[in-house]
């Protein structure tokens, strides 16, 4: 059997990962960076959606395609961001519960 092929999806997967710099600067601050910029990510959802919801509102020029686009993103960006929470409490009262 052959192993330098995975060698060679190491390698792919490595400039892969350079080729991204905001992913790494997103990520910079770790577990806490990283919860921050979902929550950033989710309130800048929410508010693109809220500013396209008054456009509608007021009858300015407003495609209602993507109105709805937006609608999805912030409730989808809102509903990751309370699964993360979930889990996180999850994970802390599963600490709690270990004998000590």
């Amino acid at each position: 059997m052959d192993v330098s092929a995975i060698g060679a999806v190491t390698g792919a997967t490595e400039s892969a990962a350079r080729a991204r710099p905001e992913g790494a600067a997103r990520g910079a601050g770790g577990f806490a960076g990283l919860l921050g910029d979902l929550l950033q990510d989710a309130s800048q959802a929410s508010a693109a959606s809220d500013r396209l919801v008054e456009s509608l509102a007021k009858g300015e020029p407003t495609d209602i395609h993507d109105v709805m686009i937006a609608m999805t993103e912030a409730d989808l960006s809102f509903r990751l961001v309370v699964e993360v929470r979930n889990r996180l409490i999850d994970a802390y009262q599963e600490i709690q519960r270990m004998p000590m």
